[in-house]
């Protein structure tokens, strides 16, 4: 990809099976220095910060609270003091309290999924966004997932965060262009994380995984690998888009 002395954050990149610690080794492999952040597991941020160290990379495992933005653009400070100004953007970090109908949803359950999923993400863009300018390249991946565009039964707040974060892409796209900054969505079906095992039952799983056309869930590594490739010079052309690793989801499927 090209990516050499190039600064990567990937919010979210603590769990052991998770998109976040597959994409952060991923770009360090491809040659980025990385950043990851989390806020609750951050044994498991440092442990993604050493394994990138002992490729011979740079990188930070920083504590951020996500919903806040005093505490992002302290982060950020962190960041830019210490490596750098951040020239890839992966805002992945999200997390799904609860699935609750619409009626049990409190204003709790709402403003926290929105403010983790939907705000952090603005707000990382935001404190990226001056630097990307002056240096004009930037590259921003939002991951989106199929609650963001086919919606899901007690998912109101999730799939609304979600589909913010493609309305927020296209926007961030349009004022990018002209300063080489791209800004795309990676939407995620299912992916074979922690929270895949944990939140949804095992009849549930099996029962989505007939839906798709793959019959499986997606690999955290083969949405890395996505990932690296949205970032890369080889889709410098490419921005405002989705790419689809639904494997065939939302496929019409007997």
């Amino acid at each position: 990809m090209s990516a050499e002395r190039r600064l990567a954050l990937v919010t979210g990149a603590t769990m052991p099976r998770g998109i976040g610690k597959a994409t952060a080794l991923t770009l360090a492999r491809e040659g980025c220095d990385v950043v990851v952040t989390g806020f609750n597991n951050m044994d498991g941020a440092k442990a993604v910060s050493d394994e990138i160290k002992a490729m011979g990379r740079k990188s930070l495992a920083l504590k951020m609270n996500g919903r806040d933005y005093s505490d992002v653009q302290k982060t950020f400070a962190t960041i830019k003091q210490e490596l750098g100004p951040v020239d890839v953007l992966v805002n992945n970090v999200a997390q799904m309290r609860r699935m609750v109908t619409i009626a049990k949803t409190t204003m709790d359950d709402w403003e926290n999924e929105l403010k983790l999923c939907l705000n952090s993400a603005f707000y990382c863009i935001k404190e990226a966004w001056e630097d990307m300018c002056a240096n004009k390249w930037g590259r921003i991946v939002n991951m989106t997932s199929v609650a963001g565009v086919m919606g899901g039964y007690g998912q109101s707040s999730y799939g609304s965060a979600k589909a913010g974060l493609v309305g927020l892409a296209k926007c961030v796209a349009l004022e990018g262009a002209r300063f080489n900054i791209t800004a795309n969505c990676v939407l995620v079906g299912m992916a074979q994380t922690e929270a895949y095992d944990e939140t949804i039952g095992e009849d549930v799983r099996k029962t989505i995984e007939r839906k798709i056309a793959f019959r499986r869930a997606a690999s955290p590594q083969e949405v890395a690998d996505t990932i690296a490739y949205v970032v890369s010079e080889k889709a410098k052309y490419m921005t405002g888009s989705i790419v689809d690793l639904m494997g065939g989801l939302d496929l019409f499927i007997i």
